[in-house]
Protein backbone atom coordinates (compact mmCIF):
# COMPACT_ATOMS: atom_id res chain seq x y z
CA UNK A 1 0.00 0.00 0.00
CA UNK A 2 0.98 3.72 -0.27
CA UNK A 3 0.10 6.42 2.16
CA UNK A 4 0.82 9.66 1.79
CA UNK A 5 1.04 12.78 4.05
CA UNK A 6 0.76 16.39 2.53
CA UNK A 7 0.30 19.48 3.72
CA UNK A 8 2.14 23.25 4.32
CA UNK A 9 5.29 24.14 5.13
CA UNK A 10 5.69 23.33 8.81
CA UNK A 11 2.77 21.27 8.71
CA UNK A 12 4.59 18.54 10.99
CA UNK A 13 4.36 15.94 7.76
CA UNK A 14 8.17 14.44 8.18
CA UNK A 15 7.46 14.14 11.94
CA UNK A 16 3.84 12.41 11.65
CA UNK A 17 5.65 10.23 8.88
CA UNK A 18 8.26 9.24 11.20
CA UNK A 19 5.73 8.17 13.73
CA UNK A 20 3.53 6.18 11.90
CA UNK A 21 6.25 4.42 9.86
CA UNK A 22 7.60 3.34 13.55
CA UNK A 23 4.21 2.36 14.63
CA UNK A 24 2.93 0.64 11.60
CA UNK A 25 6.10 -1.19 10.26
CA UNK A 26 5.92 0.95 7.18
CA UNK A 27 8.56 1.84 5.18
CA UNK A 28 9.40 6.07 5.31
CA UNK A 29 10.22 8.30 1.74
CA UNK A 30 10.78 11.32 2.92
CA UNK A 31 11.17 14.81 1.00
CA UNK A 32 14.73 15.45 -0.50
CA UNK A 33 15.44 18.60 1.90
CA UNK A 34 19.16 18.11 2.80
CA UNK A 35 20.31 16.89 -0.58
CA UNK A 36 17.92 19.26 -2.84
CA UNK A 37 20.88 21.81 -4.69
CA UNK A 38 17.97 24.49 -5.65
CA UNK A 39 15.97 24.61 -1.81
CA UNK A 40 18.39 27.07 -0.37
CA UNK A 41 19.03 29.10 -4.01
CA UNK A 42 15.32 29.52 -4.01
CA UNK A 43 14.79 30.95 -0.66
CA UNK A 44 17.31 33.58 -1.54
CA UNK A 45 16.18 34.22 -5.17
CA UNK A 46 12.67 32.64 -5.53
CA UNK A 47 11.88 34.26 -9.74
CA UNK A 48 15.17 32.87 -10.47
CA UNK A 49 15.14 29.54 -9.28
CA UNK A 50 11.35 28.72 -9.02
CA UNK A 51 11.03 26.63 -12.15
CA UNK A 52 14.20 24.70 -11.76
CA UNK A 53 13.33 23.67 -8.16
CA UNK A 54 9.85 22.57 -9.16
CA UNK A 55 10.95 20.46 -11.95
CA UNK A 56 13.34 18.49 -9.53
CA UNK A 57 10.67 17.46 -6.87
CA UNK A 58 8.37 16.44 -9.86
CA UNK A 59 11.32 14.28 -11.08
CA UNK A 60 12.49 13.16 -7.05
CA UNK A 61 8.53 12.69 -6.34
CA UNK A 62 7.75 10.90 -9.54
CA UNK A 63 10.60 8.14 -8.99
CA UNK A 64 9.43 7.63 -5.19
CA UNK A 65 6.16 6.95 -6.77
CA UNK A 66 7.83 3.99 -9.31
CA UNK A 67 9.73 2.63 -6.82
CA UNK A 68 6.87 2.54 -4.45
CA UNK A 69 4.44 1.03 -6.71
CA UNK A 70 7.09 -1.52 -7.83
CA UNK A 71 8.20 -2.90 -4.41
CA UNK A 72 5.93 -5.17 -2.35
CA UNK A 73 6.16 -3.14 0.83
CA UNK A 74 3.76 -0.48 2.23
CA UNK A 75 5.16 2.96 2.44
CA UNK A 76 4.37 5.95 3.51
CA UNK A 77 5.69 9.38 1.76
CA UNK A 78 6.08 12.84 2.84
CA UNK A 79 4.60 15.09 0.93
CA UNK A 80 2.66 14.14 -2.83
CA UNK A 81 3.34 14.72 -6.36
CA UNK A 82 0.13 16.57 -6.30
CA UNK A 83 0.98 19.51 -3.92
CA UNK A 84 3.88 20.61 -6.48
CA UNK A 85 1.69 20.88 -9.50
CA UNK A 86 -1.63 22.07 -7.84
CA UNK A 87 -0.76 24.05 -5.00
CA UNK A 88 3.42 24.95 -5.66
CA UNK A 89 4.26 25.97 -8.65
CA UNK A 90 0.41 27.66 -9.75
CA UNK A 91 1.16 29.49 -6.26
CA UNK A 92 4.69 30.81 -7.83
CA UNK A 93 3.43 31.84 -10.88
CA UNK A 94 0.52 33.85 -9.42
CA UNK A 95 2.78 35.70 -7.02
CA UNK A 96 5.08 36.41 -10.70
CA UNK A 97 7.98 34.43 -9.52
CA UNK A 98 7.51 31.16 -12.35
CA UNK A 99 6.62 32.62 -15.86
CA UNK A 100 3.68 31.61 -17.68
CA UNK A 101 5.78 29.75 -20.52
CA UNK A 102 7.55 27.87 -17.36
CA UNK A 103 4.45 27.00 -15.98
CA UNK A 104 2.90 25.94 -18.94
CA UNK A 105 6.11 23.54 -19.87
CA UNK A 106 5.95 22.11 -15.71
CA UNK A 107 2.07 21.35 -16.06
CA UNK A 108 2.37 19.43 -19.42
CA UNK A 109 5.07 17.15 -17.85
CA UNK A 110 3.13 16.78 -14.94
CA UNK A 111 -0.10 16.08 -16.39
CA UNK A 112 1.83 13.32 -18.66
CA UNK A 113 3.70 11.94 -15.87
CA UNK A 114 0.18 11.69 -13.63
CA UNK A 115 -1.21 9.65 -16.28
CA UNK A 116 1.50 6.57 -15.14
CA UNK A 117 1.30 6.82 -11.74
CA UNK A 118 -1.75 5.46 -9.11
CA UNK A 119 -2.98 8.07 -6.32
CA UNK A 120 -1.86 7.14 -2.80
CA UNK A 121 -4.69 4.76 -1.14
CA UNK A 122 -5.04 7.06 2.01
CA UNK A 123 -3.98 10.84 1.74
CA UNK A 124 -3.77 12.05 5.45
CA UNK A 125 -3.82 15.82 5.31
CA UNK A 126 -2.48 18.07 8.11
CA UNK A 127 -4.50 20.86 8.63
CA UNK A 128 -2.93 23.69 10.27
CA UNK A 129 -3.09 27.65 10.69
CA UNK A 130 -0.26 30.20 9.71
CA UNK A 131 0.83 30.79 13.13
CA UNK A 132 0.94 26.79 13.85
CA UNK A 133 2.83 27.20 10.66
CA UNK A 134 5.38 29.98 11.84
CA UNK A 135 5.78 28.59 15.38
CA UNK A 136 6.97 24.84 14.43
CA UNK A 137 8.75 26.44 11.34
CA UNK A 138 10.93 28.58 13.79
CA UNK A 139 11.37 25.78 16.38
CA UNK A 140 13.45 23.32 13.99
CA UNK A 141 15.18 26.19 12.91
CA UNK A 142 16.54 25.46 9.17
CA UNK A 143 18.45 28.85 8.24
CA UNK A 144 17.20 28.94 4.40
CA UNK A 145 13.52 29.06 5.91
CA UNK A 146 13.72 32.23 7.94
CA UNK A 147 13.27 34.29 4.83
CA UNK A 148 10.35 32.31 4.32
CA UNK A 149 6.77 35.34 4.12
CA UNK A 150 3.50 35.00 5.70
CA UNK A 151 2.01 35.95 2.85
CA UNK A 152 3.58 32.93 1.02
CA UNK A 153 2.46 30.59 3.82
CA UNK A 154 -1.06 32.28 3.68
CA UNK A 155 -1.65 31.77 0.63
CA UNK A 156 -0.44 28.52 0.26
CA UNK A 157 -2.81 27.54 2.52
CA UNK A 158 -5.45 28.67 0.76
CA UNK A 159 -4.67 26.32 -2.17
CA UNK A 160 -4.31 23.91 0.02
CA UNK A 161 -8.00 23.93 1.24
CA UNK A 162 -9.33 24.55 -2.04
CA UNK A 163 -7.50 21.13 -3.43
CA UNK A 164 -8.58 19.50 -0.45
CA UNK A 165 -12.16 20.30 -0.87
CA UNK A 166 -11.98 19.13 -4.40
CA UNK A 167 -10.20 15.93 -4.20
CA UNK A 168 -11.58 12.35 -5.32
CA UNK A 169 -8.03 10.51 -5.79
CA UNK A 170 -8.99 8.34 -3.10
CA UNK A 171 -9.65 8.22 0.67
CA UNK A 172 -8.92 11.19 2.62
CA UNK A 173 -7.99 11.51 6.50
CA UNK A 174 -8.09 15.03 7.76
CA UNK A 175 -5.97 15.94 11.28
CA UNK A 176 -6.32 19.27 12.43
CA UNK A 177 -2.55 20.08 13.72
CA UNK A 178 -4.05 23.28 15.71
CA UNK A 179 -5.62 21.28 18.07
CA UNK A 180 -3.49 18.09 18.53
CA UNK A 181 0.42 17.52 19.64
CA UNK A 182 1.55 13.88 17.92
CA UNK A 183 5.08 14.30 18.36
CA UNK A 184 4.66 15.18 22.46
CA UNK A 185 1.47 13.75 23.30
CA UNK A 186 1.33 9.66 22.60
CA UNK A 187 -2.86 10.03 23.14
CA UNK A 188 -2.73 12.51 19.94
CA UNK A 189 -0.84 10.45 17.60
CA UNK A 190 -3.02 7.11 19.33
CA UNK A 191 -6.08 8.83 18.08
CA UNK A 192 -4.57 9.49 14.68
CA UNK A 193 -3.46 5.98 14.51
CA UNK A 194 -7.00 4.85 15.12
CA UNK A 195 -8.25 6.73 12.58
CA UNK A 196 -5.76 5.64 9.82
CA UNK A 197 -6.54 1.77 10.95
CA UNK A 198 -10.38 3.01 10.54
CA UNK A 199 -9.66 4.76 7.11
CA UNK A 200 -7.28 1.45 5.87
CA UNK A 201 -9.35 -1.34 7.32
CA UNK A 202 -12.60 -0.39 8.14
CA UNK A 203 -11.65 -1.06 11.66
CA UNK A 204 -14.45 1.92 14.57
Amino acid sequence: MHIAVAGNIGAGKTTLTGLLAKHFGWVPHYEDVDTNPYLSSFYEDMQRWSFNLQIYFLNSRFRQIVEIRSGSKTVIQDRTIYEDAHIFAPNLQSMNLMTTRDFDNYHSLFELMSSFIQPPDLLIYLKASVPTLVRQIQKRGRDYEEAIRLDYLKKLNERYEAWINSYTLGKLLIIDVDSVNFSDNPEDLGMIIEKVNAELHGLF
